[in-house]
């Protein structure tokens, strides 16, 4: 009989005062909380959530700050009610809304979707009168297919157990899943899984009763968490390890060092071992090397060594090249160690001056490594796009070639391998024919340069990606980079425009570059941080830059002035790399369009001045040669026509000093309507021939840029050729305004 009175009292002792459970679940019902000395356990949400007591204590008295008598008493109050639930007593929750009567157990209310709102009074609300999530009615949000955090299939209605972010409206969830990822994000990380706003949506969420722990992520907490980090691989994998001393010693330097897979990082060798130079530092493993093959052998609008002419002639005379070398060692003695093994990545440096790798070692199969540019290889690209097929058609409505361009990605017939029909409304452009070239490298250089405003940010010529709610929920980030792919292929101008920073971030080149501060563009508070001079200026800097360094995961203590410097990194790191995660990841997927990414990824040093260096200005040598003279096969004829070859040079210098009302730009767009040479070059080729006119005073240049021709007039002086000239150019030029 004793027995069973202390299991009751043990029993009595377990359960919550409050709601009588003694279930201990912190993520549900909190900590449970037991004061053996006056023998009572409450759950901390039970606490909290009661209608009747409050924290009149400081935080070490009671618990919490709640005070035991006022436990005692809401116990007391409470048992007195009957639970709209379970309809027993001891309801000690009630609905915040005063005239309703509705009491609950706090386990019960959670079953039945009560809301409990943890902040302010910590109010709570039965379901019919909680608080409930709408679109907005300007929203134009795809409905979601899966719940962005367990990625399962979701039924598109808002409801209590299903709930949406209010920054983006694109991310929706289960109440569970979004519950769940409070409590292992906590305060500090939780945000949107999709646009990664933070305030908005804590506001929310706690709106809507998520509770989020005021405390770091759970992966912080853990005790040597990312002690694997720390860990460097040491172990010879090659089939016959040469060591003395084993597959695990490393000298510092020598033949016995160990190198470590320059993408993997799992896998090692000597040098011995895996017959490299002594001076090479650079490996890839098996594993690595046979996935780069294999990627680069997909085809991506680009023609296989067997497939194209021009590429199979450079891939040829590569092989014959090795082989050549092969037999004539000689003048390739530097690549050849002690054991007559012929190195690819150390012969190429000699037969290209450029630095041997594993980007080298890897380029059997790669058709533009040797002696091609960006140029070259956008050609190839191009050579693919179907021009036989039907264009597409694209009406711009005076400038506005940003719009017609969106439209024309978004449509669902869109195809970015048929060439471009371009008619533009409203202007001296519209008598053109739908698929005139000049059209197109018209819309196209207009294009580039209103894109530069869309989603990039910073000065002229050295911008990078923005972070634009709106975008990403729009997805602007792809359809900028696939018109700026389509531009490149197509006959757009070199874009010019990207940072260095920009370019480091998508393409990872210059290789092991690091971001500096400087490529954040000017913010106050990090030229602060890093202007400081003393701890005390350090931590008041980081006082100032408060709220963004809580969003970036950067708040910590420093204890010496030295540690700016690891937070100014982690700083530059944030900014540019992991808040611009999804746009970067969907601006790549807009430039893989017609296979340009994958282009530029592997071929990152031919690009780089394409898309990152301002063209170079024009001047009368480079106009001159641009273009090719056809004379007539007359020589009487062709007599005349050197003379106004003449009269056409003096006036390119004349437009490049100033001394004419129009510049070389002027005159390149009046021949091809391009005011630089196009990204993949002019095709044809820009051609000069003449008119002979029977009435020289009335003899005007003729333009034809759908073939990239200029009719230049017989005249019999300069005066005449450079009149006319002005007039024609000037023309065009005020009309395009227009």
């Amino acid at each position: 009989m004793k027995r069973r009175i202390r299991r009751s009292e043990q029993e009595y002792l377990e359960c919550c005062a409050l709601c009588k459970c003694s279930e201990n679940c912190p993520d549900k019902y909190g900590e449970k909380i037991t004061l053996k000395s006056q023998e009572l356990t409450v759950h901390y949400f039970c606490l909290l959530m009661s209608s009747g007591v409050y924290q009149r204590g400081e935080e070490n008295e009671g618990i919490y700050g709640f005070l035991v008598d006022d436990i005692k008493q809401e116990v007391r109050r409470s048992s007195r009610l009957k639970c709209a639930v379970c309809k027993k007593n001891g309801a000690s929750v009630g609905c915040y809304v005063k005239s309703c009567q509705k009491k609950v157990h706090f386990p019960c209310g959670k079953q039945h979707q009560f809301i409990f709102q943890f902040t302010d009074l910590f109010p709570s609300y039965c379901k019919d009168h909680s608080p409930t999530q709408s679109l907005p009615v300007s929203a134009c949000v795809s409905e979601p297919m899966s719940c962005s955090v367990c990625l399962d299939p979701i039924e598109p209605v808002l409801s209590y157990s299903i709930l949406k972010c209010p920054a983006c409206h694109g991310s929706w969830f289960h109440r569970d899943c979004v519950q769940n990822q409070a409590h292992s994000a906590g305060m500090f990380f939780f945000r949107c899984t999709l646009c990664n706003n933070k305030d908005m949506f804590q506001q929310e969420m706690l709106q809507m009763g998520v509770h989020i722990p005021e405390r770091d992520a759970a992966w912080e907490l853990e005790e040597n968490a990312y002690g694997e980090l720390l860990q460097v691989y040491q172990h010879c994998d090659a089939k016959k390890c040469l060591s003395h001393s084993g597959r695990t010693y490393s000298s510092r330097t020598g033949w016995f060092q160990m190198l470590r897979c320059s993408l993997c990082g799992s896998s090692g060798t000597h040098r011995k071992c895996g017959s490299l130079k002594l001076d090479e530092t650079n490996w890839a493993c098996e594993d690595c090397a046979g996935s780069r093959r294999s990627r680069t052998s997909k085809r991506s609008l680009t023609l296989t060594p067997r497939q194209s002419p021009i590429v199979c002639k450079r891939y040829s005379t590569l092989l014959f090249s090795i082989f050549f070398a092969q037999k004539s060692l000689a003048p390739f003695s530097q690549s050849i160690d002690s054991d007559h093994t012929l190195h690819l990545g150390a012969w190429l440096q000699n037969l290209t001056g450029t630095a041997s790798g594993p980007d080298y070692d890897l380029m059997i199969g790669r058709p533009f490594l040797l002696g091609g540019s960006a140029r070259e290889i956008l050609q190839e690209l191009a050579s693919q796009t179907s021009q036989h097929q039907p264009s597409m058609p694209v009406v711009v409505n005076g400038n506005k070639v940003l719009e017609a361009a969106m439209e024309l990605v978004k449509r669902s017939d869109f195809n970015p391998s048929h060439a471009l029909a371009v008619r533009f409304t409203s202007s001296k452009h519209s008598s053109s024919p739908d698929t005139c070239p000049g059209n197109t490298r018209h819309f196209l250089r207009l294009l580039v340069q209103q894109l530069q405003n869309t989603v990039f940010e910073g000065p002229d010529g050295a911008k990078t990606l923005t972070l634009d709610a709106r975008a990403l929920r729009e997805d602007v980030y792809f359809d900028v980079g696939c018109l700026l792919s389509l531009s490149l292929v197509h006959g757009g101008p070199p874009l010019g425009f990207f940072s260095r920073a920009l370019y480091l971030c998508l393409f990872n080149f210059p290789r092991d570059t690091p971001l500096t501060v400087e490529d954040m563009g000017s913010t106050v508070f990090t030229d602060k941080i890093q202007e400081s001079k003393s701890l005390e200026e350090l931590r008041e800097a980081m006082e100032s830059a408060s709220e963004y360094l809580e969003v970036a995961g950067c708040t910590r203590p420093v204890e010496s002035l030295s540690d700016k410097d690891t937070l100014v990194k982690d700083i530059v790191s944030f900014h540019l790399i992991t808040r611009m995660q999804l746009p970067v990841q969907r601006f790549c997927e807009g430039l893989k369009t017609l296979g340009v990414f994958d282009q530029v990824q592997m071929f990152p040093g031919a690009f780089v001045g394409l898309f990152c260096s301002s063209h170079d200005k024009l001047t009368a040598d480079t106009m001159a040669a641009l273009f090719s003279v056809q004379f007539s096969d007359q020589e009487e004829t062709a007599v005349k026509e050197t003379a106004v070859v003449t009269f056409w040079r003096h006036y390119l210098l004349e437009c490049e000093v100033g001394r004419c009302a129009t510049s070389l730009e002027d005159v390149l767009i009046f021949a091809t309507s391009a005011d630089v040479v196009p990204a993949v070059g002019f095709s044809p080729s820009p051609t000069l021939s003449f008119l002979h006119p029977l009435d020289p005073a009335g003899a005007f240049p003729v333009s034809q840029p759908s073939s990239n021709r200029l009719l230049l007039p017989v005249v019999p002086s300069y005066q005449a050729f450079k009149k006319h000239m002005e007039y024609a150019v000037c023309q065009l030029t005020v009309l395009q305004i227009i």
